[in-house]
């Protein structure tokens, strides 16, 4: 009896823990995952972020809390869904939605580099999704909005918003084009989104430039169509005050509402975390912050329109996260779907089956520095502080070839350590790098032939980088500062990717070999 009401009393202790949790850590989803999207299906929910010339595109996660989320697959992962043939730095895929209504999914974006807006849908979002179905309407961050059978969609095909109806079945646009709010005078009105809530139309936009002057504002109608009020407290989602300059979260907005199966309001947005002086690098992270939205009333956003990196507010009961896995094997048939390639992949350049246990890399004349689509497959840098290593081999490389670790912003900002075939039995370990204008070998080492472990360990300021030849005693090759790949010095609306890359002269046959890669949290 005394161990029974043990049991019971941990079990009861236990469920009244996972109710009454309330707090949780922003960014939700970190490093390069701008511009989300958020819907909710019964107790399950789906996010999807922009991903610019990265293939494949809009990576797509799952949730039961609104802070623990997997990635469970990708939005567009076939050439045929995302032509990114005739894309630049930072172009392809902006900001997408995503939007469930009678058993089918759908993920409405638009590819700048292409044909404009289109849609695909799936039943199941964790399979496969359809072929585009281009739209009429054009502008950027197009968004759906159901009620009555009716389909309607939201874009910014010049300055404001604009609002049609379509037919979401075949992307027929069955209205002319109505504008229907410019916002409240603040440059760039974007990301839009309506929902429905006691009696009004409620337009989410964001305004400011995904900057420092980012901002949520909100309007507000009787008809779908207008005209629309403006909140009298706008903006009700922003850094750009006093109250939030010193905040280690910046250019806070482009958001979407949900609201919970407990009937909680949230909202999901994109910022950003300045580091060395100022500077970002992991690109626009993924945040989250609860709503007060009560009837016939402006909704509130965390109090005071804020949010921080340690959020204390009652949430949905916490799933436990998921552990972090630090090494990556190169023993299976696929990719998990965090990796990612520069534009549309050439698929004969890597292979997971031609070493078992090893991803091949074959060099190829394209470089790193140039705008196409070199051998490079990479993941995100998440964290400010990690600890990046990876395992190679020139066996199978020829004279001139190259491979090893980029850390990579854009093609004209990248820091690169890695080894270089000299001749038939000769290697060297070489740290370079590509500033804008500037090119140049940092340090170049000669070393003995075989597997060689190279490592970059990450800190607010500085990349260091090291190799070792037997896997155990690391040597420092040099450090490279932060600031000078970051996006305030780049450009673009992308973050650092930690990339594996082939590259060689015209002439080359060969590649390297990746034995695994760890990525390790430090701070």
């Amino acid at each position: 009896m005394k161990n029974n009401m043990k049991s019971l009393f941990l079990l009861l202790f236990t469920a009244l823990s996972c109710f009454a949790q309330e707090s949780y850590k922003n960014p939700i989803i970190s490093g390069f995952y701008p511009d989300p999207s958020v819907c909710r299906v019964n107790d399950d929910y789906y996010l999807v972020n922009s991903t610019f010339h990265y293939f494949p595109g809009v990576p797509l996660f799952h949730s039961k809390d609104l802070i623990h989320w997997e990635q469970i697959g990708n939005c567009l992962s076939r050439p045929s869904q995302l032509n990114l043939s005739n894309t630049g730095p930072s172009g392809g895929i902006y900001a997408p939605t995503i939007r469930y209504h009678d058993g089918i999914f759908y993920m409405i974006t638009t590819n700048v580099s292409d044909k404009g807006n289109f849609m695909v849908t799936t039943s199941d979002p964790r399979g496969e999704w359809s072929e585009p179905i281009w739209l009429r309407q054009g502008g950027i961050d197009p968004s759906l909005y159901f009620e009555d059978g009716k389909c309607y969609m939201t874009s910014i095909p010049g300055y404001g918003i604009s609002l049609c109806e379509i037919d979401p079945q075949t992307g027929e646009q069955l209205t002319e084009t109505v504008k229907i709010w410019n916002g409240t005078g603040g440059r760039y009105p974007e990301g839009p989104h309506i929902y429905k809530k006691d009696g009004w139309y409620w337009l989410l936009i964001a305004e400011g430039g995904t900057e420092y002057g980012h901002k949520v504002t909100i309007a507000r109608s009787r008809d779908i169509y207008g005209p629309y009020e403006s909140n009298p407290a706008n903006p009700i989602l922003t850094h750009i005050n006093m109250n939030a300059q010193s905040n280690p979260i910046q250019g806070i907005g482009h958001a979407d509402f949900v609201q919970a199966h407990d009937n909680s309001w949230w909202v999901v947005c994109l910022g950003f975390r300045p580091q060395s002086s100022l500077h970002h690098l992991l690109g626009r992270e993924t945040l989250l912050a609860p709503v007060s939205w009560e009837e016939n009333a402006w909704p509130v956003v965390n109090g005071d329109g804020t949010l921080a990196l340690s959020m204390n507010c009652p949430t949905l009961p916490q799933t436990a996260p998921a552990a972090q896995q630090v090494r990556t094997t190169f023993n299976g048939i696929s990719f998990g779907p965090e990796w990612n390639w520069l534009y549309n992949p050439v698929e004969s350049n890597y292979s997971l089956t031609a070493r078992p246990g090893f991803l091949r890399l074959k060099a190829t004349p394209v470089q790193l520095d140039d705008p196409g689509s070199p051998t490079f497959i990479g993941r995100r840098q998440q964290h400010i502080a990690c600890e990046v290593t990876t395992a190679l081999s020139l066996a199978h490389s020829t004279v001139g070839d190259e491979a090893g670790l980029t850390v990579y912003m854009t093609h004209e900002y990248h820091y690169d350590l890695y080894l270089k075939q000299l001749s038939a039995n000769k290697q060297a370990v070489v740290l370079s790098y590509r500033l804008g204008r500037l090119k140049h070998i940092e340090k170049e080492v000669e070393i003995p032939s075989g597997i060689v472990s190279l490592r970059v360990d990450t800190r607010s300021d500085d990349y260091t980088f090291y190799y070792s030849i037997d896997g155990n005693k690391f040597h420092e090759l040099g450090k490279m500062d932060t600031r000078f790949i970051s996006s305030e010095t780049a450009g673009g609306f992308t973050g650092v990717y930690f990339g594996l890359f082939a590259q060689g002269e015209a002439n080359t046959t060969g590649g390297a070999d990746f034995e695994w890669l760890d990525y390790r949290i430090t701070d």
